[in-house]
């Protein structure tokens, strides 16, 4: 992956913390931090907090420079060296944050939707852009445990080799254990055979990673949300050819995006033909 991290930055406490994430992530992955800020501006429809007397939005200008100002001394504080980029684009944010991920490496986002982005509930954003976007998809959330593993929910189907990958590497980027946990065939009692030949492969790979696999037991959904309290990060993955209203539903990845204690990353896996 070559392309930068990409945030968006709305000047409010979840999109700092993001911001922070996203720093980290890029300092990682050796690429450069994009801060994305976009708004809407039309005849009919001018963002909040533009006064009648002000029509050219000054005050709007300088609150936007404000907040990408913040959220770069954050960057840099939180990896200093770190290359950071500045973009002020006209649209719906969501719709901006969609186009833009297609040439990023990560997209990062809050647990708080940006301003007026399409009336996203908590977790729905992510998984939209996991949708529609062309990047892996980070919501920052919750209170990571730095001493924890990271959770890979190993259930996606077409044998989850995207996020099994990222969640690999981000076990050896920030030198910790993995753990799986994935949904068991009730007919043989052992864990879904297209998944256990990508783990496989990516064990042989990766020899220096620690990987444990708990039985789960009482449910996966309430497995992983569990196991998010004591994580470091929760990688799920996504079929890449659903829509936004059925990602929406998936069983695992939503509940783990309204509910898990620790930042969430989703990935899009794509279908071969």
């Amino acid at each position: 992956m070559s392309g930068p991290v990409l945030v968006g930055v709305d000047g409010s406490a979840t999109s700092m913390a993001a911001v922070e994430a996203a720093a980290r992530e890029a300092d990682r992955l050796g690429v450069e931090l994009q801060l994305t800020h976009a708004f809407e501006w039309s005849a009919t429809r001018v963002p909040p907090g533009v006064p009648p007397w002000d029509p050219g939005g000054s005050r709007v200008h300088g609150s936007v420079n404000s907040a990408l100002t913040e959220a770069e001394r954050r960057a840099r504080s939180a990896a200093p060296g770190l290359s950071v980029t500045r973009t002020v684009l006209m649209g719906e944010p969501m719709t901006v944050l969609e186009t833009e991920s297609r040439r990023a490496s990560l997209t990062v986002v809050g647990s708080r939707p940006p301003s007026r982005a399409a009336g996203s509930r908590r977790g729905s954003l992510a998984v939209r852009l996991a949708a529609h976007g062309r990047s892996p998809v980070l919501m920052v959330r919750g209170r990571p445990d730095p001493a924890g593993p990271v959770v890979l929910v190993g259930d996606h189907g077409r044998g989850g080799r995207a996020a099994a990958e990222f969640a690999f590497a981000e076990a050896s980027a920030r030198g910790t254990d993995l753990v799986v946990l994935n949904g068991w065939d009730t007919r043989t009692g052992k864990p879904r055979n297209g998944f256990a030949a990508t783990l496989s492969a990516l064990r042989r790979s990766n020899p220096d990673i620690v990987v444990r696999r708990p039985r789960v037991r009482g449910g996966i959904r309430r497995a992983v949300v569990e196991a998010s309290a004591r994580a470091q990060l929760v990688v799920v993955g996504m079929n890449g050819r659903v829509g936004w209203t059925a990602a929406s539903r998936t069983r695992i990845s939503r509940a783990t995006l309204r509910h898990a204690d620790c930042p969430v990353a989703v990935i899009r896996e794509e279908e071969t033909r």
